[in-house]
């Protein structure tokens, strides 16, 4: 039996919102157009100036939108999958929601999510409770507060625990073929942790 319905599958081709399992919190995904963004930041009551990330299978799938560098790619091999997101320069302008020509995009590691992506593709990572608020781990139970019906729904209770931390990766102003890594949000992975590889890496 997949994972992933039909049903949820049209749903999100017909720029709806669904909300499915990462490793951390529910998330709330939609398609990255314009119609799907519309309905994702109006149900979620979010300002148009606070981008969303995008979640997506693998590197491969990450390069469809997003410039991928050596450093990213050594990056995402040596710490946890889905631990990071990494904000990176954009192949095309996207959406300003998605943050314009600089994009977060999470390598997802819990199997339903990358079953979703891998069908779909690129889907929005944000988390599906509202900022502020106790948060909810059944997928479930996050939908209804959303007001959600059944099918835009991929079942599951998430782990909770620290967000994935968010690191920007920028070409060097003084060198462009040297990239530098800014930690913007500390999360799973501690501060000092990154600062460890960056200068081991150099």
């Amino acid at each position: 039996m997949p994972l992933i319905s039909e049903e949820l599958i049209d749903n999100l081709v017909n720029h709806g919102v669904v909300v499915y399992p990462t490793t951390t919190l529910p998330g709330l995904g939609c398609l990255p157009n314009k119609t799907a963004l519309d309905n994702l930041f109006q149900l979620k009551q979010r300002p148009k100036n606070q981008p969303v990330s995008l979640g997506v299978a693998d590197i491969a799938q990450a390069e469809q939108l997003v410039e991928v560098p050596q450093l990213a790619r050594d990056m995402l091999e040596y710490f946890p999958q889905g631990s990071l997101t990494l904000i990176l320069d954009a192949k095309q302008e996207l959406d300003q929601r998605l943050g314009g020509h600089r994009v977060a995009v999470r390598v997802l590691a819990d199997k339903r999510a990358i079953e979703l992506v891998k069908t779909v593709g690129p889907i929005t990572a944000t988390s599906a409770n509202h900022s502020g608020v106790e948060p909810v781990y059944d997928t479930n139970q996050a939908a209804k507060i959303l007001g959600l019906e059944n099918h835009c729904v991929v079942s599951g209770k998430c782990p909770g625990g620290s967000p994935s931390t968010i690191i920007s990766i920028e070409k060097s102003s003084s060198d462009p073929s040297v990239y530098t890594a800014t930690i913007m949000r500390e999360g799973v992975i501690p501060r000092n942790g990154v600062e460890t590889w960056m200068m081991n890496y150099r």
